[in-house]
């Protein structure tokens, strides 16, 4: 029974953090009564997470409802049950008279790419993905440096493991994830050589972003193999893994948002992804008539998208010091997280 009332109370934190709905809107503060259309809409199509995934979803909307609250903007969003949502959401979105459509995460790049130069009147961004050299002409692309806060917790962990075995639980196999991997490993690494020992990190994926009972399972069998820590980046399978962390009286450490409610006991600390930072700065730089489509911006630690939060109670005396100090030498380019596994080869050599 005490477990299933800590599933519960997991669930329902993650239902109840956001705004719900499909079809969310969120108009601004001028629009009146008789719902007039304001100067400028946007609306974003989710990923399968949903709006409130406590993680890239949920920061997107609440970074457009910001840009909506302060702007003369009106703000709606989509959300998506499986990938094969994706082409129809953009498809309706398409035909709405709106300013910017968005896309959020990389698993939505192919629909919306393919929507974009479908509707070339139309102006496009995506939240985490960059289309390089074949970003279509009205497309506006984001990314993150989240391999500088997976660096930071990979320190944090490297610090405080008492078994020198630390674990990652990744969501599904891709570019993108290689930077939360290859940051946190190098973490890891960086704070073995500083403590002079060897420190193992044991990597799983989930092969899935909304299996938490997955995630439970995967968190039970790396504690149970000597783990004393692990990292999620796994969306809703990371809630079954905190959950696991909470039963057993682990450490474990969020992502994207500061997930410290839903298990004060046991987060030690998350690493930011603050992706609303750049769904409000974008949507901003759009209405204000900026010519940046085709363009692709980078979000880090200097804009505040990407680190760990202010106040982190479970860290051990001396560590949130020592990783501020990490943080100015990733900020000044003396150490440089790496983003892929051929960097992170060759990482402190």
């Amino acid at each position: 029974m005490k477990k299933m009332a800590l599933l519960m109370t997991l669930v329902m934190a993650v239902s109840l953090a956001g705004c719900g709905g499909n079809g969310k809107k969120a108009e601004s503060k001028d629009s009146d009564d008789k719902g007039a259309k304001t100067e400028f809409s946007a609306s974003m199509v989710c990923d399968t997470g949903g709006i409130n995934d406590q993680s890239f979803n949920q920061s997107s909307w609440e970074g457009l409802q910001e840009f909506a609250e302060k702007e003369d903007a009106t703000v709606n969003y989509l959300e998506s049950t499986q990938a094969s949502d994706f082409a129809t959401n953009f498809d309706k979105l398409s035909d709405e008279d709106l300013n910017l459509i968005w896309g959020i995460g990389y698993n939505v790049a192919d629909a919306l790419k393919n929507s974009a130069e479908m509707n070339p009147d139309k102006t496009y961004a995506i939240v985490d993905y960059d289309f390089g050299d074949e970003t279509p002409d009205n497309v506006i692309c984001t990314t993150f440096n989240v391999q500088d806060s997976s660096f930071l917790v990979g320190y944090i962990a490297g610090l405080m493991t008492e078994t020198d075995q630390v674990g990652y639980i990744g969501g599904m196999k891709s570019p993108t994830m290689d930077l939360f991997e290859y940051g946190y490993r190098a973490g890891v690494e960086y704070a073995a050589k500083e403590l002079n020992k060897d420190i193992t990190v044991d990597v799983q994926y989930a092969e899935s972003f909304t299996d938490s009972a997955k995630g439970k399972a995967m968190a039970k069998s790396m504690y149970s193999s000597g783990c004393d820590i692990l990292f999620h980046a796994a969306g809703g399978v990371g809630v079954g893994a905190i959950e696991e962390a909470a039963e057993e009286g682990k450490w474990i450490i969020g992502v994207d948002r500061d997930q410290s409610y839903l298990a004060p006991e046991n987060i030690l600390t998350s690493a930011l992804k603050v992706t609303g930072v750049a769904t409000k700065e974008i949507s901003k730089k759009v209405k204000d008539g900026e010519d940046i489509t085709g363009q692709s911006f980078a979000y880090g630690l200097k804009e505040g998208a990407v680190g760990i939060p202010s106040e982190n109670p479970n860290l051990a005396d001396g560590v949130y010091d020592k990783t501020m100090e990490v943080q100015k030498l990733i900020e000044s380019g003396e150490v440089t997280p790496p983003s892929t596994e051929e960097e992170f080869n060759q990482f402190g050599k």
